[in-house]
């Protein structure tokens, strides 16, 4: 069987390795290979990797960096057709959606080839007589990232293209469950012109996700995942003197109001909750229904659900495709039990789809919820799964205190014609993306992406100039040269003057 390990310092390893984990495919069930799990002693060969590297890629020109990652971004696009079959027969999701998933990393390492601009300083003469001052950026050293399963290509992409224009090195620590695209990924950079050592990825479990939280040469670590384990990284990562970013999970909700174009909302929350099986950190949960449009939302949205096309990664006709994992599928299928215990009306139940062929594969329908209330499980838990829960409140006031009660703050949307209500909820949501008439408001790689409250931990966001700022630190000059007039020594606080 196949075996998946490590890439360190240009080269694969796996031979030294004591322990490795099942990676499956979600559709047929079946364990398609072994991957490697790092030990603390992987983890420091790739920090040493990485700190041999650092100090001939933190001078090369800010340029030259950038040329590699123009060849870097044509290799990702000559090689898209495989990154996205990696990605689908790994994790599950369709084609179409693995290769559109690539495509939004891709957009990243494209913001990340015009480093040169994106790291000009300031510069301020004469703050004082004879005296000018300027600020520069410079690498903070090794930098490491955590990702998740969902986005095994974009949410790396969203990392280390960024962290290596700006002159760091960079350790990668991917999920475990869907390894072979990261790793082709890497290769790819090498492949590019990357020096070995500037982009390390290490396999692993939490065993290997502690080692790069508590290593003393690891200067910043960004992460990905649920809001438990961001917490956790955020604490303990901050604890050993690192900068972290650590964004955590999601309850989006869509608002839609009576006066929105229905059918436009209905395919925009088609696309938003069931899109990838609901696994993604900005998948709409929950629909909001306000006023009288509740029962017309109902009613144009069931059938859509129930014939939703369920399928394999690579069945062109696809909407969804499995869950990742057994142990997921089975925690989704029990937070369905139990709103319908809480007394939600079920009106599309997923459960029990089996599919000709793949019969012990991951699947699951798509499920629509309607009347939930807070304080249901489905309504409360993040189930990051094909289930789509519609609460009704009377006006839009109700609306958006929901919104700004839930602890989470990743995204959320509002569907209407009203300009004063969009303009409104957009000022008052305490949310970090805000989408008006746009189901799902990830922004473009030259904004950033980050949430509030309970969503992300840490003064940065992801990628954008966030990232940028992320991944240096801010030296400030103050500079004046000889001019023949002496002042003799000062023994108080300088003043420009």
């Amino acid at each position: 069987m196949k075996v998946i390990g490590h890439r360190i310092g240009g080269n694969l390893v796996s031979d030294e390795s004591s322990r490795f984990g099942d990676v499956f495919n979600p559709a047929t069930g079946e364990v398609e290979s072994k991957v490697a799990l790092a030990s603390i002693s992987d983890v420091d060969k790739a920090v040493n990797a990485a700190k041999k590297a650092l100090p001939e890629w933190s001078e090369t020109p800010p340029i030259q960096r950038a040329r590699i990652l123009f060849k870097y971004k044509q290799l990702i696009e000559e090689n898209i057709d495989e990154l996205a079959d990696l990605v689908g027969r790994e994790h599950g999701k369709t084609l179409a959606d693995a290769k559109g998933s690539v495509v939004r990393g891709l957009e990243v390492v494209e913001f990340a080839c015009g480093i040169p601009h994106l790291l000009k300083g300031e510069f301020t003469e004469q703050v004082g007589t004879g005296v000018d001052s300027f600020s520069i950026r410079q690498p903070v050293g090794i930098a490491a990232g955590i990702t998740p399963f969902n986005f095994p290509a974009m949410v790396p992409l969203w990392m280390y293209p960024i962290a290596i224009a700006c002159g760091n090195t960079f350790i990668l620590k991917p999920s475990e469950r869907d390894p072979s695209c990261p790793i082709r990924l890497t290769e790819l950079l090498e492949e590019a012109g990357a020096p070995a050592g500037v982009l390390n990825l290490v396999n692993g479990d939490k065993e290997a996700v502690n080692a790069i939280l508590d290593h003393p040469d690891i200067s910043a670590v960004s992460f990905v995942g649920s809001t438990p384990v961001a917490k956790h990284v955020y604490s303990r990562g901050s604890l050993s003197g690192k900068r972290v970013q650590a964004l955590g999970g999601a309850k989006n909700h869509m608002v839609i109001m009576p006066d929105a174009d229905l059918d436009q909302a209905v395919d925009a929350l088609m696309g938003a909750a069931y899109g990838s099986a609901g696994e993604r950190c900005m998948a709409i949960s929950v629909a909001v229904a306000v006023g009288d449009v509740g029962d017309r939302l109902i009613e144009k949205i069931a059938p859509k659900v129930s014939s939703l096309k369920v399928g394999p990664w690579d069945d062109p006709e696809a909407e969804m495709g499995p869950i990742v994992t057994k142990e997921s599928l089975d925690r989704i299928t029990t937070l369905i039990g139990e709103g319908e215990k809480a007394g939600a009306d079920l009106i599309v139940d997923g459960r029990n789809l089996k599919l000709q062929g793949y019969e012990n594969g991951n699947f699951i329908g798509g499920t629509l919820f309607d009347n939930v209330k807070p304080g249901m499980s489905i309504y409360d838990q993040e189930i990051f799964g094909p289930v789509l829960s519609t609460v009704r409140v009377p006006d839009y006031k109700q609306a958006l205190d929901l919104v700004k009660s839930n602890p989470y703050g990743n995204g959320v949307s509002i569907f209407t014609r009203d300009g004063d209500s969009a303009r409104d909820f957009a000022s008052k949501a305490n949310i970090g993306m805000v989408g008006i008439n746009i189901p799902i408001p990830v922004p473009v790689a030259y904004h950033s992406f980050g949430g509030w409250k309970d969503s992300l931990f840490g003064s940065n966001n992801a990628h954008g100039m966030d990232g940028v700022r992320f991944y240096t630190k801010i030296k400030t000059i103050s500079s004046r040269w000889p001019s023949g007039i002496k002042e003799g020594a000062l023994f108080t606080m300088p003043l420009m003057k």
